[in-house]
């Protein structure tokens, strides 16, 4: 973001604005921060007025109406959030000092040490109960973000997780032609009629599929044929027979996938009618929001699949000007080494930033220890 020049008093001042109208809802005025502070900083009122007029000009603070109260812009609720994910900085919050968010993977606190409550930490792990494969993972996501965060979750599956083997099945069709459906972790599923060289039995397409699944669900597609060479290279003496059938499948086009685009998983969307009182700018921030391929777009540009951060975006705007009052809090799963897929949550910036920063980040990192982990 752009520099900001803040001095320590107008920073203090800035803070409880921000805080307070996240608490209420509601356009703060001075007499509500000299409450706050209850002259613990030495600010009278006609001082904080005077603040909050220069916070005014530094496009940090507006006046929605001709009450006496200003609400934050996008500008200072970037400023905020960059000021909370400072390792370096401590900002007053209501109740007491909390020292600032590191979101780089080096400087990322622990998540025994994490602010989320116990309470909330339980929500998320009864949320993903029962979760077994990747796409169960990525659809569960969208639906416990939404819930934590009364806004939309998104849960953006990664190409590579299109190309990850979930399950196959072979039916015999007639002599020589076997049908082949393969399921992916993304939830992809194809088929594909396979004309073989020689004939196999019922029997044989049975242990063959449940040697595949039983071996190599969650293995990246393109691993599993030559690992198969492999095996049959190594076990040729002991598994001649089945693994030849494998090997005559997977020969034959059996592990074949097309390139479908990337699974995307949405949920939460009457969070956001519920809380956009502007009917025409709800209309088309829907119509945005709506168009899953811009919450594509928007997750793969903000943010970077490689590294494991967290990453918040503040007005949306670029994406369709009625999503200037949201924000996009969002972090890369990975699992083994591999990408996963994007967790994001998109609410209105009037959001209890440090938790929900950290309750995305808890998803992001649940995946390796939730889902299996393909051994080398």
């Amino acid at each position: 973001m752009p520099d900001v020049r803040v001095s320590p008093r107008e920073r203090l001042v800035l803070t409880a604005i921000i805080e307070l109208y996240i608490a209420t809802g509601e356009p703060v005025a001075s007499q509500a921060v000299a409450h706050f502070f209850a002259n613990r900083e030495g600010l009278s009122s006609a001082t904080i007025r005077n603040v909050m007029v220069s916070l005014g000009e530094a496009g940090l603070l507006e006046q929605p109406h001709t009450s006496a109260g200003r609400v934050p812009t996008a500008a200072a609720f970037r400023y905020y959030v960059d000021q909370i994910t400072r390792p370096d900085t401590q900002m007053t919050r209501i109740g007491a000092p909390v020292a600032g968010l590191r979101t780089t993977p080096q400087d990322a606190s622990p998540l025994s040490a994490s602010p989320l409550s116990e309470e909330r930490r339980g929500q998320i792990e009864d949320g993903f109960s029962g979760v077994t494969s990747s796409s169960e993972y990525l659809e569960r996501t969208s639906h416990v973000l939404a819930l934590v965060s009364s806004g939309l979750g998104v849960a953006l599956a990664s190409s590579t997780a299109a190309q990850v083997l979930e399950h196959i099945h072979f039916s015999r069709l007639s002599t020589g032609r076997v049908l082949a459906v393969l399921v992916t972790q993304a939830g992809v599923v194809q088929d594909r009629v396979l004309a073989l060289d020689r004939e196999l039995t019922h029997l044989e397409l049975e242990t063959a599929a449940r040697y595949l699944n039983e071996n190599f669900r969650g293995w990246p597609v393109e691993r599993i044929r030559a690992e198969v060479d492999r095996r049959i290279e190594a076990e040729r003496a002991a598994y001649h027979q089945m693994l030849a059938s494998v090997e005559e499948l997977c020969r034959k086009g059996a592990l074949a996938v097309h390139n479908t685009g990337p699974a995307i998983y949405v949920d939460g969307m009457a969070n956001l009618i519920a809380a956009e009182v502007d009917r025409e700018r709800l209309r088309q921030m829907l119509l945005a929001l709506e168009a899953k391929q811009r919450l594509v777009d928007l997750l793969t540009a903000y943010v970077d699949g490689r590294r494991q951060e967290v990453r918040v975006v503040v007005g949306l705007d670029e994406t369709s000007p009625a999503m200037q009052d949201l924000v996009l809090i969002g972090a890369p799963a990975r699992l083994g080494g591999a990408s996963l897929g994007t967790v994001a949550l998109i609410a209105p910036t009037r959001i209890q930033y440090q938790e929900m920063i950290h309750a995305v980040r808890y998803i992001a990192q649940i995946s390796e220890r939730i889902l299996d982990v393909p051994t080398e």
